[in-house]
């Protein structure tokens, strides 16, 4: 008989999340949902959206707390022992959270540590001096029901490649704009639409320029991700320049609407998807990218590339979010198992991060625990806890 696990009550932390749409917003929401399903309690805390402050509710009971947390730049917050503190202490006695779920938090004194791929957590693991054994793998997933291929565009529209993306170095913009004149050069009828924004999106915007591929080079600024599907059913093949990635869901979304991925070999991309019928890898310099595009331009004329809906179900069956929440709840089953450490040992995990940074943890910490022990005496912790039972899912 399989072991049950939880429930427990837990908190997903970001700085990013709902309404705005992006990779990390679209995990949290689409994990947060199926945890529920899974008869969790789970609220996500993050900082407030314009009007949005206090507390909301979106769907199936999901509990969202937007705290007047300070915005230092992209989204992403300041946080401060006096300003931080007493929000999240009092957010997590209200909800009794028993797992507390951080993203892009620090590493040190962390009890389980989730990653997307194996790359990513080789070089987690000797970057942060980890415990090989608290670190695991659980990629990333897909609501594939949301991209759908269209066979009728597929087949019909003209050989297209698309581009989605930031237009930043890290993305390879720059392997973009020497890319696409290359390969329009090469073939007479080929497109190309490339969709996002950035600081190198005036490089790509020369480019065309210089070549005068207006007319095959189709350029959309930023693209809401609602529109993402719309745009992907135009094209046949998706081009990735990524120079550094430890997942990539682009290709991932791309793939389950039934498109050939052309992307570089960097960071995680090996593992996504099956190399030959899905993608095609290449190291990150252009002449290799342009002949990996145009041998996947000659499949697509010749009717060999993969049908787009054996493709999209494929993609189905190796992401989907029910697996990744099942897969996340061992984690926390082990994490409580295991136990925290106590404080004296917290203490020492900082210690070991060296003499310089490490006496300095020390004394961050020293003073979030008197600032704790403070809360506690003006603000009881009975006083914040919610009277009523959680409500079973």
């Amino acid at each position: 008989m399989e072991q049950k696990i939880g429930p427990y009550s837990i908190a997903l932390v970001s700085d990013f999340f709902c309404p705005n749409a992006g990779g990390v917003e679209t995990h949290i929401y689409f994990l947060a949902q199926c945890l529920i399903n899974l008869g969790h309690r789970v609220v996500v805390v993050t900082h407030g959206y314009g009007d949005r402050k206090g507390v909301r509710y979106l769907s199936n009971g999901l509990k969202v707390y937007y705290l007047p947390f300070i915005v230092a730049y992209n989204g992403a917050t300041l946080s401060s022992i006096i300003g931080s503190m007493p929000w999240l202490r009092k957010v997590f006695l209200r909800e009794n959270v028993q797992i507390i779920h951080g993203h892009s938090y620090s590493l040190i004194n962390v009890d389980q540590i989730i990653c997307v791929s194996y790359t990513s957590k080789e070089n987690t693991v000797l970057r942060g001096k980890l415990d090989p054994n608290k670190v695991s793998t659980i990629p990333n997933a897909i609501e594939t029901s949301l991209f759908t291929p269209d066979t009728d565009q597929f087949f019909k529209n003209p050989t297209t490649i698309i581009f989605l993306g930031r237009l930043v170095y890290r993305k390879g913009a720059d392997l973009l704009c020497e890319i696409v004149p290359k390969v329009c050069a090469r073939h007479k009828t080929v497109r190309f639409i490339i969709g996002g924004d950035g600081p190198k999106r005036i490089e790509l915007e020369e480019m065309r320029e210089k070549y005068n591929l207006h007319s095959r080079v189709v350029m959309l600024g930023m693209l809401p991700h609602n529109q993402v599907k719309q745009v992907l059913n135009q094209g046949q093949i998706f081009i990735n320049t990524s120079l550094t990635e430890a997942f990539c869901m682009s290709i991932v979304e791309a793939a389950s609407c039934g498109l050939h991925v052309v992307s570089t070999r960097v960071g995680g991309v090996p593992e996504v998807l099956p190399i030959d019928e899905f993608i095609s890898l290449e190291e990150p310099v252009p002449d290799d990218l342009v002949e990996a595009l145009l041998k996947a331009v000659e499949k697509r004329e010749k009717g060999k590339l993969m049908d787009p809906y054996k493709k999209h179900e494929a993609v189905s069956k190796m992401y989907n979010w029910p697996d990744v929440a099942e897969r996340t709840q061992v984690i926390y089953q082990k994490a409580v198992e295991t136990g925290s450490p106590g404080r004296l040992d917290r203490l020492k995990g900082y210690y070991d991060q060296g003499i310089g940074f490490g006496i300095l943890y020390i004394v961050v910490a020293c003073i979030i625990i008197f600032w704790l022990k403070i809360l506690d005496i003006f603000d009881p912790p009975a006083k914040n806890r919610l009277k009523e039972k959680p409500k079973s899912q």
